[in-house]
């Protein structure tokens, strides 16, 4: 509308232009001379009159132009200090400026919100430009999962990371693998999915890092738990008829040993004896591992209440003391924050504190000094981080990725049940167990709750 009355002031100019002109004409073609010099000055005049209003509207042009070049909406053009024929035209110019500040401030608004939706989820999502390697887009989440703060280009993390670097190079769009990434010394597993998509002409690749440890873990636990389901129930059922028969036959072969005797097969009683003697002690000895491993699916409850970390490490301390003190074992205990408290059940807790505690014994028995130290902290978001440590011999990386296994054990009497236990202790109470070790320096197990 606006640039319409714009128009129409034109057109009444170029109008009164041809009206003039067709009067001078006349007057010319007339003959009436004296009367065309005052017509030809007041063309004279539309015509500068014409030019001043088109330098004009085109100097206003190109200072709006300016302002949508610069992205300056803010600039306002002052319309009633303007001239009457220029007021519609910056009337206008403000009208787009205020829709284009309005586009503006939606987009904005809505690159907030999505930036702050990707600083709270915990992907992590990295963008990069795929010809150039630039880094488009990293949040908070990839940061901590790479632990690093910036990344320049793509290129940049090969030197921190190579394994990862060629994963995320490899990883094609549309595909997804899983990964295996280090952090403070804790490895864990995350699912990497792969999109690309274009803009302005250049290809950026997107990747999403997903933090699948705890569901893997917890994934792992329920497979075991069915297997030694399985692996319990067939072996008790077929073991205990063995069992009974085994202590029948005894019972039957002792009542008849005077009339075996009379007939002088001593020698074959005795072997008799023996063999189902072996066969009782056998089969009571597999139901008895049967019934230990069993203990792995018999916890499905907690007992949840509200637990000081240092009533934990004392009654611990006092229960493993005499040993302790036996083996020449230091045990130092830090606790930065006497009134951390965690919910949890506490007589779970202890047992697996005391497993770790037991197992940090056998590590340290060929150092020199050895100690055993107990911590607890409060991690993110005030969650209790309880650690325990040790000076020992440490442990191969192929042995930290069995260690939470059922039946693995490093030890030539370990029955490999204490470490998986735990796992499944602390996945009950939605927590996780880690482990971080280093051959010839020492181990330590993190409970994160």
């Amino acid at each position: 509308m606006i640039f319409k009355r714009y128009q129409e002031r034109i057109l009444l100019r170029v109008l009164l232009m041809f009206l003039t002109l067709s009067l001078a004409s006349f007057l010319l073609v007339k003959g009436m001379y004296e009367k065309l010099v005052p017509v030809i000055v007041v063309i004279i005049f539309q015509l500068i009159d014409f030019y001043n209003f088109h330098r004009k509207a085109q100097q206003e042009v190109e200072q709006f132009v300016e302002s949508i070049h610069y992205r300056d909406f803010s600039r306002y053009f002052d319309v009633k200090e303007a001239p009457l024929e220029l007021q519609v035209l910056r009337r206008g110019f403000n009208e787009i400026n205020s829709t284009f500040k309005l586009i503006s401030r939606e987009k904005e608004t809505q690159f907030q919100y999505v930036q702050k939706i990707l600083e709270l989820v915990n992907t992590g999502i990295l963008s990069y430009e795929h010809k150039s390697g630039e880094i488009g887009w990293m949040n908070e989440a990839i940061k901590n999962m790479l632990g690093v703060p910036y990344l320049k280009t793509i290129g940049s993390l090969e030197r921190r990371d190579p394994v990862l670097y060629q994963e995320i190079l490899n990883l094609r769009p549309g595909s997804n693998k899983i990964v295996s990434l280090t952090r403070a010394g804790n490895v864990f597993k995350t699912l990497m999915a792969a999109t690309a998509f274009q803009t302005d002409g250049r290809v950026y690749k997107l990747i999403a890092f997903q933090d699948v440890n705890e569901a893997l873990d917890e994934t792992e636990s329920k497979a075991w738990q069915k297997l030694l389901s399985v692996m319990t129930h067939e072996i008790m059922n077929s073991v205990a008829p063995i069992s009974s028969l085994a202590e029948t036959m005894l019972v039957r072969l002792q009542e008849s040993a005077r009339l075996l005797k009379g007939d002088g097969e001593a020698g074959a009683l005795e072997d008799l004896e023996l063999g189902i003697g072996t066969i009782r002690r056998r089969s009571e000895g597999l139901l008895k591992f049967a019934e230990t491993y069993r203990n792995l699916n018999k916890i499905t409850t907690l007992n949840l209440k509200k637990v000081y970390a240092r009533d934990l490490f004392e009654n611990l301390h006092h229960l493993m003391q005499p040993t302790l003190d036996q083996k020449h074992i230091e045990m130092d205990i830090i606790l930065p924050d006497p009134d951390l408290t965690l919910e949890a059940d506490s007589s779970l807790i202890e047992q697996v504190l005391i497993n770790l505690v037991v197992n940090a014994i056998d590590a340290v028995k060929e150092s020199a000094e050895p100690t055993i130290t107990l911590s607890a902290t409060a991690g993110a978001g005030g969650r209790a981080i309880i650690k325990v440590a040790d000076n020992g011999m440490g442990m191969s990386p192929e042995v930290m990725d069995n260690i939470f296994i059922p039946f693995f054990s490093t030890k030539k009497t370990g029955s490999g049940i204490g470490l998986s236990l735990c796992k499944q202790i602390l996945l009950l109470h939605k927590g996780n167990i880690q482990v971080q070790s280093i051959e010839g320096v020492g181990s330590s197990f993190l409970l994160h709750f």
